[in-house]
């Protein structure tokens, strides 16, 4: 599967994420919305938006790589961040860093970041879902 990611001409460069991304491949894969449970569903970094971030990113891997998938196979991610003012950013991007440091990923798909009043769970504070394309 091959996944191009791309900032076409005349639309703002985002050092986080590319604006496009072009996939090929025959199976399309939607992972749930991930939150920073461990696998024994107990909340990791209560009060703590980095840790929860890193978690969950952990979490849409894992849940890539059970159906033979990667960060690299990913052409969007959507996150909801509860309470979201842009004051956060650096804290979200401190999350995100290490967690595609502990993967080693590179791949910088389209990403939306929507805020939200509240989670499923009071403690969780933010939900990351995943689309993916692999063979």
């Amino acid at each position: 599967m091959t996944v191009t990611l791309v900032n076409p001409g005349g639309l703002p460069k985002i050092d986080a994420y590319r604006q496009v991304s072009v996939a090929t491949g025959s199976r399309l894969v939607h992972v749930a919305g991930q939150i920073s449970w461990d696998a024994d569903g107990v909340t990791v970094g209560e009060g703590d938006l980095a840790a929860q971030v890193e978690q969950s990113y952990l979490n849409v891997a894992t849940a890539l790589a059970g159906v033979g998938a990667s960060f690299e196979d990913v052409v969007k991610l959507t996150l909801y961040v509860v309470d979201w003012t842009p004051d956060k950013m650096p804290v979200l991007m401190e999350g995100i860093g290490r967690a595609y440091a502990r993967l080693g990923a590179t791949a910088t798909p389209p990403a939306s970041l929507l805020g939200v009043a509240a989670l499923d769970v009071p403690e969780h504070l933010v939900e990351i879902e995943a689309t993916a394309v692999i063979d």
